[in-house]
């Protein structure tokens, strides 16, 4: 095993302990690290375990240094440990829409902009997921929750029209979970407030879709967040909990 119990497989503790061995080191030929990224995010479609690793390093594909190239040679590692690992669909007479949003404040340690991660179910199977970097620098945890659940929304809203159009009806309102009671209080709360006002498009959008019955927000224990997979690195326990909640089996694992 590649791998201690103690270990993470994603890439905050990869940064940190390939950083004091490599330093700022610039990859001299950055073309296979280029190639060997697009596999990466091509093969992550029906992958979700590896998504916020990808997004992660897709990050420096015009200029990435040597730890780059080490956590994604890491990657690589993980990926050759389960082949067969994939998305199991399984029939299910439910048509309800579910969905977990979270985000991780202040990820970036260059621009301190947050990570947005969310994951959506028809019944049983996961259907959407989202691992990506904001747009904008959030100033609390709050609002970073609560612009990951925005972006969660706008793709609840894509799916219920694809699905309509196959006249598939879902049950309304669909849950958001998330675990941030500031960022369900905001979207509860009708009132503008000083420290909401500089994200206000945002505000009307969320707002909208709670008081017209089409999302409800539900509160979930950080501990149960199924979206922190696509957020931050985890330990293996975690992970490999995440992965069997998210629907993720191993075709040549052993009974």
């Amino acid at each position: 095993m590649w791998v201690v119990s103690t270990d993470r497989y994603y890439c905050l503790s990869c940064y940190n302990r390939f950083m004091v061995q490599y330093g700022r080191t610039e990859l001299i030929d950055i073309t296979n690290y280029q190639k060997l990224i697009g596999k990466l995010i091509y093969l992550s479609i029906t992958r979700p375990d590896i998504s916020y690793s990808v997004q992660y390093l897709s990050q420096f594909m015009h200029k990435p240094l040597t730890v780059h190239l080490k956590i994604a040679l890491r990657l690589l590692r993980y990926l050759k440990l389960s082949p067969g690992k994939g998305l199991m669909f399984k029939k299910s007479g439910s048509f309800d829409l579910s969905c977990y949003a979270d985000s991780d404040w202040a990820k970036c340690l260059d621009t301190r902009k947050s990570v947005t991660g969310f994951c959506i179910f028809l019944g049983q199977n996961l259907v959407s997921w989202k691992s990506k970097k904001q747009s904008t620098v959030s100033r609390s945890t709050g609002e970073a929750e609560y612009r990951a659940m925005c972006s969660a929304t706008c793709e609840l809203v894509w799916i219920v029209n694809v699905l309509n159009e196959l006249n598939v009806k879902c049950s309304l309102p669909i849950q958001v979970f998330c675990d941030s009671s500031a960022a369900m209080s905001i979207a509860a709360n009708p009132v503008f407030h000083e420290r909401t006002k500089h994200f206000e498009i945002d505000l009307y959008f969320l707002r909208e879709k709670v008081s017209n019955g089409f999302i409800v927000t539900t509160k979930v224990e950080s501990e149960d967040q199924l979206a922190d997979i696509f957020t931050k690195g985890l330990s293996i326990t975690q992970h490999n909990g995440f992965c069997d909640r998210l629907g993720l089996l191993d075709l040549f694992k052993p009974n």
